[in-house]
């Protein structure tokens, strides 16, 4: 197996464990708190690298139709976004907005987690 698959691996990984931790931390205690947005963010840079370097070694144009690419690139910007919104709701937010913040959460979580088991599911298959 290639390096650059392993670290890409590694790097999705990484954002697998660390956006895992922010979302549940946060849903369990119903209440968002700083070290979950850097757990968000820190998810969010580490999907990006992993998605940076799987792209660099394609050996093929990149489509977006593509269905891995584009639950892909949905999940990335899903988690742009919370992760956006959750540091504006620490910074600015009511208590409302951060006791009821996990909602949210939740489903960009689920769908993220549709192309990380698809890209596992790929490299398996091949």
């Amino acid at each position: 197996m290639p390096a650059t698959i392993k670290i890409s691996a590694f790097l999705i990984t990484l954002a697998l464990i660390f956006y895992s931790l922010g979302i549940w931390t946060e849903r369990f205690a119903h209440y968002l708190k700083p070290r979950h947005v850097i757990a968000f963010w820190t998810g969010l840079l580490f999907d990006i690298l992993g998605t940076w370097t799987m792209h660099r070694m394609a050996d093929r144009p990149f489509n977006i139709f593509e269905p891995h690419t584009l639950t892909g690139q949905i999940a990335l910007w899903l988690m742009l976004v919370h992760a956006i919104w959750a540091t504006w709701v620490i910074w600015k937010g009511s208590e409302k907005a951060r006791k009821g913040f996990h909602r949210y959460s939740l489903f960009v979580w689920l769908v993220w987690l549709i192309p990380y088991f698809g890209g596992v599911y790929m490299g398996m298959s091949k």
